[in-house]
């Protein structure tokens, strides 16, 4: 066993304090890590449905890992907001190449040994384009589901966003989607004893 150090799950710790939706007053705070995991889970359904219902032929445990990973540069870069990451081609561009430059130097704190063994799950780049659909799509349907809670708690500062991403997920034109849309998504408006009445 070598005799090293590493501080790569020290930064990933850290993204329990960085808080999504920064310039939003919010009803109920979210973070990126739990962002993530609802992202990963959210992912890992939308492959699975992929493969049953859609001849898709996805590896859903890879999906779902790499979804969970899929912030983790914002442990270095912060949250950038939507609005402002898309505000001008210069802006996306830029931020990109940050986005790129963090994903190297959080794969370069790994042992040597294991970056080969986490880069398919950190770097773009080295995700197939199949993976990195279904989990963009996880990513505006975890998105939109926080709208819709924040709608409930009455909270209309998300009312424009939650029309973008209703329309932005209707525009994916993928079937998984659709169907996760219509079988899934109504009931995460419920209380618990909404829920509880649905048995």
């Amino acid at each position: 066993m070598p005799e090293i150090t590493s501080s790569f799950y020290a930064y990933l710790s850290k993204l329990r304090w960085i808080k999504r939706w920064g310039l939003k007053r919010n009803a109920h705070d979210e973070n990126v890590m739990e962002h993530s995991w609802e992202v990963s889970v959210i992912a890992h359904t939308l492959a699975l449905i992929k493969n049953r219902y859609f001849a898709g032929q996805l590896d859903a445990n890879a999906v779902a890992t790499a979804a969970l990973y899929h912030d983790i540069t914002e442990v270095i870069t912060g949250d950038l907001p939507t609005p402002i990451k898309y505000h001008s081609q210069e802006i996306k561009n830029a931020y990109k190449q940050i986005e790129k430059q963090a994903e190297l130097e959080l794969l370069n704190l790994l042992p040597i040994e294991l970056q080969q063994d986490f880069q398919p799950f950190i770097t773009q780049e080295r995700m197939p384009e199949e993976h990195i659909l279904i989990i963009k799509a996880a990513d505006k349907i975890s998105a939109y589901l926080k709208c819709q809670a924040e709608l409930k708690a009455g909270n209309l500062e998300f009312e424009t966003a939650a029309a973008r991403l209703e329309i932005t997920i209707g525009e994916l034109n993928q079937p998984e989607v659709i169907f996760f849309m219509k079988v899934f998504a109504p009931s995460c408006g419920l209380t618990l004893d909404g829920l509880m009445k649905t048995y």
